[in-house]
């Protein structure tokens, strides 16, 4: 299976560098301008499915996409993004007066560091993967889109190839970004694509 992991376009609060886990924040203009790009540049893909994360922001860039599709978008609980628990709706700066300690902790080893009131990590990897797990068994062969978010994808990529998620931030993705995985049955994977984001700079 190829797997497109399309990260969603963005928000005022990505705009406004404030953290966002399961808050419901929709597109702004500029994210949904991004999505129309998005959905562009995957129009000739052969796609077998299309699933999102439920959250508004990646379920709206989802919907972008599958205009060019005859195939409806499929929700999948698992492929929301980190929930930061009380960290929702901070800046860093915020984030960094309140919860020093707790990144004191992420930098160090991001992985197994809990969200005060939310999850960590591999808490967000675990179900993630199992949902890339169940999409591979119902679609074995083919071309299938996930549109999702930047901690959620980053767990899926670092599942994939192997990588520590102690070094997740050596991959890096933009908002409206694409990546790309060859995923086998038989647990094969190779990443194809990371973070292309030139159809955003035409």
């Amino acid at each position: 299976m190829k797997l497109i992991l399309a990260r969603h376009g963005e928000t005022d609060w990505n705009r406004d560098n404030r953290i966002q886990g399961h808050s419901d924040i929709g597109l702004n203009e500029r994210g949904k301008e991004q999505a129309r790009c998005l959905a562009s540049q995957l129009k000739e893909e052969i796609i077998t499915a299309i699933y999102t994360s439920p959250l508004r922001r990646a379920w709206e860039t989802a919907l972008t996409i599958a205009e060019f599709h005859q195939l409806p978008v499929q929700v999948e609980p698992d492929l929301a993004e980190l929930d930061v628990g009380e960290m929702d709706g901070l800046t860093f700066e915020q984030m960094r007066n309140k919860y020093g300690d707790i990144l004191r902790e992420w930098v160090r080893d991001a992985g197994p560091v809990k969200m005060p009131q939310g999850e960590s990590l591999e808490e967000l990897q675990g179900r993630a993967w199992a949902a890339i797990q169940r999409i591979l068994q119902k679609h074995p062969e083919g071309t299938v889109i996930v549109v999702s978010h930047n901690f959620a994808i980053n767990t899926i990529i670092c599942q994939a190839i192997g990588l520590d998620l102690c070094d997740f931030r050596k991959l890096g993705l933009s908002v409206a970004s694409i990546s790309m995985l060859d995923l086998t049955e038989r647990g094969g994977a190779r990443l194809m694509l990371l973070n292309d984001t030139c159809h955003l700079n035409r």
